[in-house]
């Protein structure tokens, strides 16, 4: 803002923000190694494989099995940051606030980049994809995710794992009326995006599913299927030396790798 629009310019204590999308998939992932996240550093996620089971005769039963060692390692390979500024003509004229706003749309901004990445990167490491698929009606939705829950029972997850669909507007408009049993009545739940359940899976929608230019990727996953580890580096305000405002820059580093590719689904579908 320019300095002849200083007196003449009344603002608001009412700061409006953004039109948030819903920040959701970070939090249905594998966070138990959240805290070791350097980067640059692999996280190694110890893994065994599973003993096979023997029928016992009275005799010898040889010599022990080597069971298999299924560790992954998840990379800390991404990293994302902000830098915004309020120039001091404009901060003496605000009423207080408005640093303390940015930094909630910089923390918001970088929840939803967070999650459109967990989004690509974690659906395209599932273990099962569905073909491309227009999804135009109530019938075509209900069969392409029956057939995602049904892979994922043939696949041994039972529904105690606590598994979550994940869809787009367009499919979950298509299935609320007819199949969805809503709980809008437990209000934290819906805090948490969850919309109902279909088949006694947790039903979600986000904008933030990965579109790769015809289809977006929903996705029906167990709570382990995807791994993510995050660490807000470092979060520093400054006075720029050449500019007369105060300023704050952030750093995070993450990683992102689904290390269960049988307990995701993933239904390639378009409108």
């Amino acid at each position: 803002m320019g300095y002849t629009n200083f007196k003449q310019t009344f603002w608001s204590k009412h700061i409006q923000h953004e039109l948030e999308k819903k920040a959701i998939l970070a939090e249905f992932c594998n966070r138990e190694f959240e805290g070791e996240a350097k980067f640059g550093n692999q996280v190694k996620i110890l893994g065994v494989g599973r003993p096979a089971i023997g029928t016992y005769a009275g005799t010898t039963i040889g010599d022990p099995e080597n069971v298999a060692d299924t560790s992954v390692f998840l990379n800390v390979d991404k990293a994302k940051y902000f830098n915004f500024g309020v120039d001091d003509v404009d901060k003496a004229q605000t009423k207080p606030g408005l640093m303390e706003a940015l930094m909630q749309e910089a923390t918001t901004a970088m929840a939803l980049q967070i999650d459109s990445d967990i989004a690509q990167y974690g659906s395209l490491g599932a273990g099962t994809f569905s073909n491309s698929t227009q999804i135009n009606t109530a019938a075509l939705a209900k069969s392409a995710v029956d057939a995602g829950i049904l892979a994922l029972r043939e696949a041994d997850v039972q529904i105690s794992d606590d598994v979550v669909l994940e869809i787009p507007p367009f499919v979950y408009q298509l299935l609320k009326d007819k199949y969805i049993e809503l709980d809008t009545a437990n209000s934290e739940m819906m805090k948490k995006g969850i919309m109902g359940y279909y088949d006694n899976t947790r039903v979600r929608v986000s904008n933030n599913l990965y579109n790769d230019g015809t289809d977006y990727y929903c996705m029906i996953r167990t709570k382990k299927a995807i791994a993510y580890v995050n660490q807000i580096d470092k979060v520093e305000a400054y006075r720029p030396p050449t500019l007369f405002n105060d300023a704050i820059k952030g750093l995070n580093v993450y990683g992102i790798k689904t290390v269960r590719p049988k307990e995701l689904y993933v239904i390639r579908a378009h409108k």
